[in-house]
């Protein structure tokens, strides 16, 4: 007979070893070293940041001397332009540092007391450049360029300084603009008071699974426990998670209602046509892009009800119920991980794009760049974070599952693309756009699953994989569009002057679950108790951003297939450009020369195409005897 095979070996290994303990602990004090960031290498204590924060402080009201003079010559131009940077640049370390320690324990009140003198000192250092869009904008078009091509010094501002021309009709007077900055201290406030209450004051409840542990059911073990193979368990994590959520749907309502509220601002002030076009410009993407979208997963949304109605014959349930969407689809095949052996795995999975890209990346999982464990009072999810000049971090809820293996794998991606903007971009140009962000991200996490299918003949260990690549495209092309829809939604209603009450929001989400899903068609069942889900989604407290989980996923699964096919490296070669050009060109524009118009439908219809093929595979594995 022969060997259970190297994928269940693994399985089976990372199910005993000790390491996975660790995921455990309750406090940050627990944890070892080697699993927790290295704030240090940003600054070396407190103190130094304190000393930081003094100096720039001090730094931000000198922007005033150049106001009125950036046209007095390319040297004075250049001159103020590096002045403002430079307070950015070390603005960034500082906000990022104090935003870090906070998320390491959001009971503890100096990193927020820190977070927020840093936000503060952003809205002033906002406000005192505030002249200079409109008084770059008062030189002109020619008179700009002419400074930048007489002085090379000015070259590596150039896209920065096309970027602000493009804003010309968005553009107030210098004292408006000034107002308007100012008046940004209180955009963050409903996002703060949302963070603060559902990490660290929101009562949870506690349950008992049918295996007789409690469960305190915070978002990092409703995450964990949604996936119960009980469906006894699910129901019950399920209903006291939502219950819990819906208690508070008055207060979570009005927080996400004031900030709504300051994105119409923004569009009313600077005289944009809509929120979603406000939010958008700064990537320079159309809203037809957005809208497209929407209109292509309505169109498609029978593979995903094709998808839900496979997922029920594997569970053998005679009705699938929204809260069987989380729950293991293969009997007996438990996929779980120490965080070495999901280092080890990213690394492998990642080779396709390089060994320079792999040792960059082994480097930083030595240095410490990822805060690996949940504990008591950690902000709950998973990012990556960068200081230019130093290097990327992560934050992961590392529990050992395989979907956060492959959440280490999303978040890697993203700090591959700081690390290589960073090491190749002047400071002006380094900060990539959001919508080509996730680019980087769902390409490792194609390349992890195609990784693991290369090394897995096991019918049951395949189908396993499968699955969890398929509910990854429900996750992340359907539900990340409905979260994009209910978004657009309440925007629309909010520029109408309509109230967005909590029971309205539940009202509006509950209608997208029950059409995605297919209640009515009795493709999923959901209860109406799941339309408070929005309450959870943290990403409703950003501008627009989820939509490009879904735009990204389509154009990193046709790169990678690009690369895969392609022998020459030439795929390889263009992405890695891509991944290297930061925001010197327009994300359109980087994508198109990386082998992706995202302008048509063909990406999505591709991904559409890998998912029905997918499904195919699956159904054929299940015909097996």
């Amino acid at each position: 007979m022969k060997p259970i095979g190297w994928f269940l070996a693994l399985i089976a290994m990372a199910m005993i070893n000790p390491l996975t303990q660790t995921a455990r602990a309750a406090e940050r004090a627990q944890v070892p070293e080697k699993y927790k960031w290295n704030t240090a290498d940003l600054y070396a204590s407190e103190a130094a940041w304190s000393q930081a924060k003094d100096d720039i402080a001090s730094r931000i009201p000198k922007l005033a001397a150049f106001q009125g003079q950036l046209g007095a010559s390319a040297d004075s131009f250049y001159t103020a332009l590096s002045a403002l940077m430079a307070i950015d640049k070390d603005l960034s370390h500082l906000g990022t540092y104090a935003s870090m320690r906070s998320d390491e324990d959001t009971r503890v009140s100096k990193p927020r007391e820190m977070k927020q003198t840093a936000e503060d000192l952003g809205v002033k250092f906002a406000a005192s450049a505030a002249f200079i869009r409109p008084e770059v904008l008062a030189l002109g078009d020619a008179k700009v360029k002419g400074f930048v091509a007489a002085d090379q010094r000015l070259a590596p501002y150039g896209p920065w300084l096309d970027d602000i021309l493009r804003y010309a009709p968005h553009t107030m007077t210098a004292s408006e603009e000034k107002v308007a900055a100012e008046a940004a201290i209180m955009a963050d406030g409903a996002s703060n008071a949302y963070n603060t209450f559902t990490n660290a004051d929101l009562p949870y409840s506690e349950v008992t699974l049918k295996s007789g542990e409690k469960v305190r059911l915070d978002a990092q073990a409703y995450t964990k426990y949604r996936t119960a193979a009980d469906r006894a368990d699910r129901d019950l994590v399920f209903r006291t998670f939502w219950t819990k959520y819906k208690d508070f749907e008055r207060t979570m309502g009005a927080t996400l209602d004031a900030h709504v509220k300051t994105h119409v601002f923004d569009k009313n002030v600077h005289k944009f046509a809509s929120c979603l076009e406000a939010a958008i410009f700064n990537s320079n993407i159309p809203t037809s892009v957005y809208t497209q979208l929407i209109k292509d997963v309505h169109a498609n949304l029978p593979t995903l009800h094709r998808y839900l109605k496979l997922r029920q014959k594997m569970m053998g349930v005679d009705q699938l119920r929204y809260e069987d969407l989380y729950a293991p689809i293969v009997n007996k095949v438990e996929l779980h991980y120490s965080p070495e052996e999901a280092k080890a795995l990213v690394e492998k999975a990642v080779a396709p794009l390089g060994p320079q890209y792999v040792a960059d990346l082994k480097k930083g999982y030595e240095e410490r760049w990822v805060d690996f464990m949940p504990t008591t009072g950690k902000k709950s999810g998973a990012y990556s974070t960068g200081a230019y000049g130093v290097h990327p971090y992560q934050l992961q809820n590392f529990t050992g599952i395989y979907e956060e293996v492959s959440t280490l794998a999303h978040e890697s991606g993203h700090s591959m693309h700081t690390f290589l903007s960073d090491k190749n971009q002047p400071y002006p140009t380094h900060d990539y756009k959001i919508f080509v962000a996730e680019v980087a991200s769902t390409l490792n996490e194609n390349l992890l699953l195609h990784h693991m299918l290369g090394q897995t003949k096991d019918k049951a260990a395949r189908l396993s994989l499968l699955g969890s690549y398929i509910d990854g495209l429900r996750t992340t092309l359907f539900r990340q569009t409905l979260f994009a829809e209910f978004e657009l939604k309440i925007h629309e209603l909010a520029e109408k002057g309509e109230p967005l009450v909590g029971e309205k929001l539940t009202e509006i989400y509950r209608g997208l679950l029950k059409e995605y899903y297919g209640d009515a068609a009795g493709v999923c069942k959901v209860d109406d108790l799941y339309g408070i889900e929005w309450a959870y989604i943290p990403h409703f407290y950003y501008d627009f951003y989820v939509y490009q989980y879904a735009t990204s996923i389509t154009a990193s699964a046709q790169i990678a297939a690009n690369i895969r096919a392609d022998k020459t490296n030439k795929s390889h070669d263009s992405y890695l450009k891509m991944l290297s050009s930061g925001s010197s060109q327009y994300p359109l524009s980087l994508l198109k020369d990386a082998g992706v118009d995202m302008t048509t439908s063909g990406p999505f219809n591709a991904a559409i195409r890998e998912m029905n093929d997918t499904m195919d595979e699956m159904e054929k594995l299940l015909a097996q005897k």
